[in-house]
């Protein structure tokens, strides 16, 4: 009985110090918090290890997420995954959706983001680009001819078009001098023509003529001559001869004659009524991208996100270094309390802990049941 006593207080005592031993161990890794002392003399073991060395626990564990969890490599696999990209595609489908089906306006947008007057910037800045584009062009081209400035194409098409300008004009002519504007242009002109020759010659014409309505006999020839294909022949001619005249003038001469204050405020105006501005700022973004709608979402997403993943992918270690994440995963530890931090620590490996305490104490035992039969023996 005395034998089966000893042996058990023994394991009892062996697994009661064992296991306590390895839990005052652990709880010495964050305990104290701070450093303690009696009168000047600094209580050993004081504060505990973390605490003592969370700066260094804070640089480590930067190190080791940069070395170890998000190291360039895992993350260009992860963009390159397939299944993540066909994530992010229907993630941004779906944002992209939303966003272009806002009935807010372009103006509206952009006041959101902080740029008020957003129409009058992009006429202010278009503006600009039409100076520039006009200043380096005919810094290029002032002293050089039309003809060499225009391309053959275009000089080709031009001609090409100048029977037709020259039938353009003669129709107009003759719809004129048809009309009863026109018959009374001739009456004028016919009147001031007989009245403008006095004497002898002018009683002749009125003996001759009698009671005839001369403006009766003159229309009918003008018009005749307007239809006429020689006329025709004679009109193109005339135009193609200034027109080749005047594909001699320098750039610069072209600037001369029409004012460049002029020539500019034209291709501003010309600019702004193409483009209208002022309609596009204010139609609602849902209306503005209708029709482009199901090509944005289907495409643009896609495209979009397989570039950026593969952009990232090739730069990943220039990205993370810019991100500085060793820095801020280090901040981030030394900001932490020590209290915040047994927690997290303990979050993670409490079980584990527990068990080693447990098997401090399962080892306490057997080395106490082992000093108990060698205590028995010894007797």
């Amino acid at each position: 009985m005395n034998i089966a006593m000893t042996v058990l207080t023994m394991v009892v005592l062996g697994a009661v110090i064992g296991g306590f031993t390895n839990y005052l161990a652990i709880k010495m890794l964050f305990r104290p918090y701070n450093t303690l002392y009696i009168g000047k003399w600094r209580v050993p073991f004081t504060p505990g290890l973390i605490p003592k060395r969370r700066d260094e626990l804070a640089e480590q564990m930067g190190k080791m997420v940069i070395n170890h969890l998000l190291t360039p490599e895992s993350i260009q696999r992860k963009f390159l995954n397939e299944s993540f990209q066909n994530e992010m595609i229907s993630l941004v489908q779906k944002e992209m959706e939303n966003f272009i089906r806002t009935e807010k306006t372009p103006s509206e947008l952009l006041d959101t983001l902080g740029i008020p007057d957003g129409q009058a910037k992009v006429e202010k800045r278009l503006d600009q680009f039409i100076e520039e584009k006009y200043e380096s062009l005919m810094e290029k081209y002032r002293n050089k001819p039309l003809k060499m400035i225009i391309s053959q194409n275009m000089l080709e098409k031009f001609d090409s078009k100048l029977p037709l300008i020259s039938g353009f004009i003669l129709q107009k002519g003759i719809d004129y001098f048809s009309s009863i504007e026109g018959k009374q242009r001739i009456q004028t002109m016919a009147d001031d023509f007989i009245k403008g020759r006095s004497g002898v010659l002018g009683n002749m014409m009125q003996m001759f003529m009698g009671n005839i309505n001369l403006t009766d006999k003159i229309q009918p020839e003008i018009i005749k001559f307007l239809e006429n294909e020689g006329t025709a022949d004679i009109v193109t001619t005339l135009l193609k001869k200034e027109w080749d005249k005047i594909l001699e003038w320098d750039a610069e001469k072209i600037e001369e004659q029409f004012d460049k204050e002029n020539i500019l405020s034209m291709i501003k105006d010309y600019a702004g009524k193409v483009i209208n501005l002022e309609s596009f700022f204010e139609t609602p973004l849902a209306q503005l991208t209708a029709a482009y709608r199901t090509e944005i979402i289907g495409k643009i997403a896609e495209k979009g996100v397989n570039l950026l993943g593969n952009w990232l992918s090739t730069r990943m270690d220039t990205v993370m270094e810019k991100l500085r994440l060793q820095e801020i995963v280090r901040q981030q530890v030394e900001t932490f309390s020590v209290v915040r931090l047994e927690e997290m620590i303990l979050s993670i490996v409490n079980s584990e802990l527990k068990m080693i305490t447990f098997l401090g104490a399962l080892l306490g035992g057997i080395i106490g049941l082992f000093q108990g039969f060698i205590a028995i023996f010894m007797k």
